[in-house]
């Protein structure tokens, strides 16, 4: 790692419904991802997660289930690879959500939508999220 590198805190969550699907966003049109991000100052973990969720996606007032706990990961530079500059510590809860129209409020987030639970790691970017969601998974599936 080099010494340059940001280390930033973020949070957000794994949403489930009533149809075992998943909601995940597309960043910037060229990565699709769980939603989450930047905590900031003064924020408790949970409550960016929240914030985030209804920014990204448009959900209002998600059913905490539980934490689930956290991993981290370099951000995606524009070649799809690791953006060495910036290290995040991603907090991760699991939400359940009873709302069908996913609407991101977020520019930089234009599209969210559910996936059924088992095609989620197809469509996510990120080596670490795709790792995190597949040890993870047996928690939205119980």
């Amino acid at each position: 790692m080099k010494n340059n590198t940001k280390k930033v805190e973020c949070a957000g969550g794994i949403i489930f419904n009533q149809k075992n699907e998943v909601a995940i966003v597309n960043q910037n049109h060229d990565s699709w991802s769980l939603p989450k991000g930047h905590i900031d100052e003064g924020e408790t973990p949970i409550d960016a997660a929240i914030r985030e969720i209804y920014e990204e996606t448009g959900i209002i007032n998600p059913k905490l289930v539980k934490k689930i706990g956290h991993y981290d990961r370099y951000r995606i530079g524009l070649d799809g690879r690791d953006d060495l500059s910036e290290l995040k510590t991603i907090h991760i809860f699991l939400f359940k959500s009873e709302q069908e129209k996913l609407k991101p409020l977020d520019k930089n987030n234009p599209e969210a939508k559910w996936v059924d639970i088992h095609e989620v790691e197809n469509y996510l970017t990120h080596k670490e999220d795709i790792k995190f969601f597949k040890e993870n998974i047996r928690l939205v599936i119980n």
